[in-house]
């Protein structure tokens, strides 16, 4: 029987050499997929995905593990929930993930397009997946503009259907389409493979309506780093978008004369853009709790705008 036309694209066309289609252990498998989220392939593969499994080869190995160890291996990688719910669901499942839909999407940062592609990857459940790129390419094969959740389910399992045998391959091309040929900006519907069927092929651009962009907050911060001879005082983070993450502390208020300028950072988040002056000031030991020398704070995981700070000190 001649396979469909996705499949056999895949077949010559898809990124085969990637690491974690070369394995049916479901922890690399799920660890790309976490990855992946909102992290480039390139980036993970150069700097983070074989580091990682170097320090925790297994599932168990990183359930016994700190987490100041993750957040330290994932540090640079941005997202740190990610890294967190990792870490968690490893102790949760006490390092053997389950092979069910409704087991995986209960764990720690699992959604159901996440437990489907550890599902169909791993353990070979026939399902389809909706990660970002597939979603574009629902949106321009369907030609449609607008569709919520649900919605776009339904039409992954429409477009999955003529595919449901060779559900590994459906899923893999999807996102490899997404990559390198439905792109958002510049889709090349001539070496597509769903061309012939597609109903936005001819006004790709418009599918799906684009939305209104929100402006970053403009956050301004005066940033310190409190010495104390040759100790550092750090702080850990509580808030969500760095939790866990060593720092210094940030003001909004000016400082006085006391202070010994440094600096200027600058650094975005996907929501934030940060403005700070960067400030020091040797305080006495009893000041804060929590002091490192220099070999201590490099064994830390600090955010990106923390070590543009340091690297204004040293």
């Amino acid at each position: 029987m001649k396979k469909p036309p996705l499949i056999q694209w895949y077949e010559k066309h898809g990124r085969h050499d990637l690491p974690w289609r070369n394995t049916t252990d479901p922890y690399p498998i799920y660890l790309s997929e976490i990855m992946l989220q909102q992290t480039q392939v390139k980036t993970v593969l150069e700097r983070f995905y074989f580091q990682f499994l170097q320090k925790f080869p297994t599932l168990e190995a990183l359930a016994k593990a700190q987490e100041d160890e993750v957040l330290k291996a994932w540090e640079g990688l941005g997202y740190y929930t990610r890294a967190r719910n990792l870490h968690k669901t490893a102790q949760l499942t006490q390092g053997i993930l389950p092979q069910t839909l409704e087991a995986l999407e209960a764990l720690p940062g699992i959604g159901p397009s996440t437990a489907r592609a550890i599902a169909c990857f791993a353990f070979g459940l026939s399902v389809p997946i909706l990660d970002g790129n597939v979603k574009r390419i629902l949106y321009r094969y369907f030609a449609r503009t607008h569709a919520n959740e649900k919605e776009l389910w339904a039409l992954a399992n429409q477009l999955f259907e003529a595919d449901k045998n060779f559900a590994y391959e459906h899923n893999q091309a999807l996102m490899d389409m997404g990559s390198f040929i439905c792109t958002r900006t510049q889709p090349k519907c001539r070496e597509c493979p769903l061309e012939l069927s597609c109903l936005g092929k001819e006004l790709a651009w418009m599918f799906p309506a684009k939305k209104a962009k929100k402006p970053k907050e403009l956050r301004h911060r005066n940033l310190v780093i409190y010495t104390h001879k040759n100790k550092i005082a750090l702080f850990q983070n509580e808030e969500n978008l760095l939790k866990g993450l060593y720092g210094f502390r940030q003001y909004s208020d000016e400082l006085d004369a006391s202070y010994t300028f440094l600096g200027e950072i600058k650094h975005e988040y996907s929501h934030i853009s940060l403005r700070a002056k960067v400030y020091t000031k040797e305080v006495e030991l009893n000041s804060f709790k929590a002091w490192f020398d220099e070999e201590e704070v490099e064994s830390l995981a600090l955010s990106k705008a923390d070590h543009k700070a340091l690297a204004l000190l040293f």
